[in-house]
């Protein structure tokens, strides 16, 4: 497997700059910590960029799509072409997250890892396939090592074209029907619990349709019990090409210094795959919204992180990371903006008065 570069280290957060920023908020026109989480984001965002006043100017979303073998498991509401078929509404500004990164004006591609069928050339669509499409996990590994790894790197060459942009924040997004199979499957394994804790809706799965997607994925994850027992041999039995290139771009991001927003359910089964290979990353990270489907709960609370945003999401491709931008530009501007209580010629509360409020 080509993947050496995943032994690189994930750098450290900025301490002494985290300390900076601290103080600088301790001296803003506010009671300490009356800005709650806004004041924790800009605190990281500083330790992460090494810059007493960060920036999320250049922000950049990749779409990574990919098709899966489990479908013929009829895991799904809607048919394997609408994937096909998201990746050029994607191209025409159609999508959700279309609309979303334009509206940030952040860049926006799409890389198609693992579309089962063939695409024209489109205008922001990178076609990096590692196959057309995983195989059925219920009858064979989703992939090879070979595959795995092209799909690993897809992601690590997505973040490097960013980094080239002057990239600032790195979202994740996804497209593939099916997928909430393999990420249920994934975060199954990691969590060693039955597939019924985890499965949801997906497209639009009625009850009995869940009952049966967590009888197939149950199904795999006994076939495959022997081999999963770390974190790229789940992936690459049980996983997705698009998972496994948000797992590579989450670690490439993080071993370039990049903020990193993950997105809801799929991308969060990634990002539980990338901590367990580092789990120094965490730091890197921030869960940008607690997801609609059921399991995400329980990967939320594997991951250690709270939630920015609780919209009740579940589109994928990105769409709650983009809306969790705004906060993030939020905390920041206060940060760098507000004026010092010296500034602004206020008071600042005494040491008696802090005691007695």
């Amino acid at each position: 497997m080509n993947s050496e570069w995943l032994n690189k280290p994930v750098p450290a957060l900025n301490k002494e700059m985290r300390e900076s920023a601290l103080e600088r908020q301790g001296m803003l026109t506010k009671p300490p910590g009356s800005l709650g989480r806004l004041e924790e984001i800009a605190v990281s965002l500083a330790a992460m960029q090494g810059e007493l006043k960060p920036a999320l100017d250049k922000v950049r979303i990749v779409v990574f799509a990919g098709d899966h073998g489990v479908v013929d498991e009829g895991v799904s509401a809607f048919p394997q072409v609408v994937t096909l078929e998201m990746i050029k509404n994607f191209a025409r500004g159609g999508a959700a997250i279309s609309v979303m990164a334009k509206q940030l004006d952040a860049s926006l591609e799409v890389v198609d890892v693992g579309s089962a069928g063939e695409l024209d050339a489109l205008p922001g669509v990178v076609v990096q396939k590692a196959a057309a499409g995983t195989a059925n996990f219920c009858q064979q590994p989703a992939m090879s090592e070979a595959q795995l790894s092209a799909a690993l790197n897809a992601g690590r060459e997505a973040v490097e074209r960013g980094l080239a942009e002057g990239m600032q924040l790195f979202i994740g997004g996804e497209m593939g029907i099916g997928n909430t199979s393999p990420a249920t499957a994934i975060a199954a394994a990691l969590l060693k619990c039955d597939a019924e804790e985890l499965a949801g809706p997906g497209t639009g799965l009625d009850a009995s349709g869940v009952k049966h997607k967590a009888e197939v994925i149950n199904r795999a994850l006994k076939l495959h019990a022997g081999q999963l027992n770390d974190p790229l041999s789940i992936l690459q039995h049980v996983g997705g090409f698009e998972i496994a290139a948000l797992c590579g771009a989450y670690i490439a991001a993080a071993q370039n210094r990049v903020a990193i927003l993950v997105d809801g359910f799929i991308s969060s089964a990634a990002a539980m795959l990338a901590l367990q290979l580092k789990p120094e990353l965490i730091e890197w990270m921030f869960l940008a919204h607690a997801s609609a489907e059921p399991g995400h709960q329980k990967m939320v609370e594997a991951i250690g992180q709270t939630p920015l945003l609780n919209m009740g999401m579940r589109l994928g491709e990105g769409s709650g990371a983009a809306v969790a931008v705004t906060l993030l530009r939020s905390a920041i501007a206060l940060h760098n903006n507000m004026a010092t209580f010296a500034e602004a010629g206020v008071s600042e509360a005494s040491e008696s008065e802090e005691d007695s409020a």
